[in-house]
């Protein structure tokens, strides 16, 4: 049995480059980016206005202005300015020459035809300043990128209409038991639903990865040998339910060694999902997760989610946020990490839930996040900072 950070850094160890494809704007969302995106021109092109007003010369202000022109969005100014001239100007119209501010609708008033006056003491210049968002050249969005919509309109802006992002893993996704069914039957006699296979396709596809279902292996190493070498063609990462502990069905670990896989560990020293095991062959890399729902769940967030995001290039790291806790805390066995699900109150503070345990999946439908607690650590005061990892 190994520790979590043990286990975390042989998983990321074992991450290859993974492939790259060209993408439409349109589809690269929640994507990563695959190489740094420079600009091919600068960001403003040009001087231009920040709003509706008038462009003058700072030092006219307390004068009488005369206006020279109209200068809409997308036309270029005809005449420069000149000492007590402006030209009405609208907003991301480019500035005329010799003009230094944009002087607001709102703080002006007619003075005669085609005049008007400042009526405010003061005005900010209210330029869009020529490059001073991004340069010609500059990169704009780096390598490693999880494109959001903001990344979209700069990706648009610069240009870079098909971008070069990571492939999507594929991740196949089995169930094991007997005792399993599909969640459209009728549970019998120590019968249960398939609610894992369903919430891990869930998880996968809010990674923006591709999930693929191979459906429930029955407690039959024949049937399950033939499910994981079809899982093998279709899918670059298998996520396999239950099975992996140390009963007389478990028998995943013994099938994926005949398939030439080489296991990693079986075991975790945390609290909940300690039966886990990690393979990886040549081409492919291997989960074996408890069936508990609740240690699916979780053993999904900590170490697949951080894998499959790193797996694609991703270079944001999934980071625990610190919050005080709301009451004290105890616990009676501090063998292991352990994680549970709490909620952040009104004051930011960590408070805990009811929760029965790693079969109480129920208790993470009304979660904010979970709560780490270390090894080690049988009490935490109220106040003190714990990790929590945002759901």
């Amino acid at each position: 049995m190994i520790k979590f950070e043990e286990a975390y850094k042989i998983i990321t160890d074992s991450i290859k480059l993974f492939g790259q494809e060209e993408v439409s704007l349109n589809d690269s969302l929640f994507r990563v980016l695959a190489e740094d995106v420079r600009s091919d021109i600068d960001i403003p092109p040009f001087n231009k206005s920040a709003m509706d007003g008038y462009a003058c010369r700072r030092s006219d202000l307390k004068n009488t202005l005369e206006v020279l022109e109209i200068i809409p969005a997308g036309q270029a100014p005809t005449k420069n300015i000149g000492a007590n001239q402006c030209s009405k100007i609208m907003t991301g119209a480019p500035i005329p020459e010799g003009a230094d501010c944009v002087i607001m609708v709102e703080q002006t008033e007619i003075a005669s035809e085609n005049k008007i006056r400042f009526t405010a003491s003061e005005t900010l210049n209210n330029i869009a300043y020529k490059a001073e968002d991004i340069s010609n050249g500059e990169v704009a969005i780096k390598k490693g990128t999880l494109i959001q919509p903001q990344h979209i309109a700069i990706l648009a802006s610069v240009g870079m209409a098909n971008p070069l992002v990571t492939k999507q893993p594929r991740v196949a996704v089995i169930s094991t038991g007997d005792e399993i069914i599909e969640p459209e039957g009728i549970p019998g006699p120590s019968q249960i639903r398939n609610s894992n296979a369903y919430q891990l396709i869930a998880q996968i596809k809010k990674l923006n990865c591709i999930p693929v279902y191979m459906g429930i292996a029955p407690d039959d190493p024949e049937k399950t040998k033939t499910i994981i070498s079809d899982a093998f063609k279709k899918a670059d990462v298998i996520l396999l339910t239950g099975g992996v502990s140390m009963g007389d069905f478990d028998f995943i670990p013994s099938i994926l060694k005949e398939k030439n896989i080489d296991i990693k560990f079986q075991k975790i020293l945390v609290r909940p999902g300690s039966p886990t095991v990690f393979g990886v062959s040549n081409e492919h890399w291997i989960f074996g997760l408890p069936g508990n729902p609740v240690s699916s769940f979780v053993i999904f967030e900590m170490l697949v989610k951080p894998f499959l995001f790193q797996l694609m290039g991703n270079k944001e790291e999934i980071r625990n946020i610190k919050h005080p806790i709301a009451d004290d805390f105890r616990r009676k066995k501090t063998d292991r990490l352990n994680w549970i699900p709490i909620n952040i109150n009104d004051k930011g503070e960590v408070a805990t839930i009811e929760y029965h345990g790693s079969g109480h999946i129920h208790s993470f439908c009304f979660a904010d996040g979970i709560m780490t607690i270390p090894f080690g650590v049988g009490e935490i005061k109220k106040g003190e900072l714990v990790d929590v990892r945002p759901l």
